[in-house]
């Protein structure tokens, strides 16, 4: 008999508590020392990333909310497995998306050193300027990027794909360590911003992740520290 799956602690019901007072997708203005990417910035990575030979192939590593909320259109999905890299929360700090100057907040990237599991996505081959596109306008609103693109190797299957992912640059100034899990579910716990909370975030890329059989031990241990927290804060008396 197939094992029951796993039970999160971190539940709709603790993310429930920690909603912005004013829900927004608009873009905010950029942090001081950066500036809002343009079309024609968004042109030129593509051009630098494709190449003039690219092909009808392109493929997206995803590890964190393109998990769970594709930027654009894909053709094939499968998993896969990516040595090098691991997923972090090392990039803050979010003060604006899923934070606030108060509580500021760490988002997801890919950080130097061991492995990381996550989704490949295939571009439809007859969209992939356009899809590559959207991709840039969700992840690289502002410039310059403290995760820029860049190419890896990802396992899948007996395949090798090389496929375009997002990696913190550990000299942008953006790039946090060194933190113990504790101080990290304290941050995810209570950083909320105008696109939603941390604890929504983390909730939703353990859940995606979970059920698509992709168990990441750091991040599990995250979500029920999390959950603790916002049961302490909200439920005293549960």
């Amino acid at each position: 008999m197939p094992k029951p799956p796993r039970q999160m602690r971190l539940t709709e019901r603790h993310v429930g508590y920690v909603q912005p007072e004013a829900p927004s997708e608009d873009m905010p203005p950029p942090p001081p020392g950066m500036r809002a990417a343009m079309p024609d910035d968004h042109q030129r990575t593509i051009t630098d990333l494709l190449g003039p030979d690219r092909g009808d192939e392109v493929w997206i590593f995803a590890y964190g909310s393109l998990i769970w909320k594709p930027a654009c259109d894909f053709v094939e999905m499968r998993t896969g497995l990516v040595r090098g890299w691991h997923r972090a929360f090392c990039l803050g700090w979010n003060n604006r998306f899923r934070g606030s100057d108060a509580n500021p907040g760490l988002m997801l990237a890919l950080d130097r050193g061991g492995a990381c599991k996550g989704v490949l996505y295939r571009l439809p081959p007859g969209q992939i300027e356009q899809s590559m596109t959207s991709l840039l306008e969700r992840e690289m609103g502002w410039l310059p990027s403290p995760f820029p693109p860049r190419w890896v190797n990802v396992n899948s299957g007996e395949r090798t794909i090389r496929a375009i992912t997002f990696c913190i640059d550990r000299n942008s100034g953006r790039y946090v360590s060194g933190l113990p899990i504790e101080a990290i579910a304290d941050v995810l716990a209570t950083a909320v911003g105008t696109r939603g909370s941390m604890a929504e975030y983390l909730f939703a890329t353990v859940r995606h992740l979970e059920d698509i059989g992709i168990h990441d031990p750091h991040l599990w241990q995250l979500q029920a520290l999390v959950a603790e927290r916002i049961e302490t804060a909200y439920e005293p008396d549960r």
